[in-house]
């Protein structure tokens, strides 16, 4: 069974850095597409980010360079640094990967195409 758990949500100052972990269990992160996604009260899920079955990394347009995801294949866990949070960022962040896509093709425009999510960290930018 496919288990994804988020952690490292909080509240930050416009301009604070986060860091969101998430812990798989039940399968690899280095084999299928796996990705942060993020949706905000009474908006649609989108994608933050998304590492790719061959290891290269695609970001949502808005990014800008701020978000930065990386892997720790020994740990079984991804990352979501988060610099330079807006007003505009607040949401809950999921992590969540598939059993069949090794591409982000689909999921960075679709994420309901990834098939196991977490429950997902709640991400608070206020002063």
């Amino acid at each position: 069974q496919v288990q994804l758990v988020e952690s490292g949500g909080g509240l930050v100052q416009p301009g604070g850095s986060l860091r969101l972990s998430c812990v798989v269990t039940g399968a690899t992160v280095d084999y299928h597409a796996i990705g942060w996604f993020r949706q905000a009260p009474g908006k649609e899920r989108e994608a933050v980010a998304c590492r790719a079955g061959d290891g290269t990394t695609h970001y949502a347009n808005y990014m800008k360079g701020r978000f930065t995801m990386s892997t720790d294949n020994a740990k079984n866990t991804v990352y979501l640094q988060m610099d330079n949070l807006k007003p505009e960022d607040p949401a809950v962040y999921y992590c969540a990967t598939d059993a069949i896509l090794s591409s982000c093709r689909v999921t960075m425009a679709s994420p309901g195409a990834m098939e196991y999510w977490g429950e997902g960290a709640l991400v608070t930018v206020s002063s």
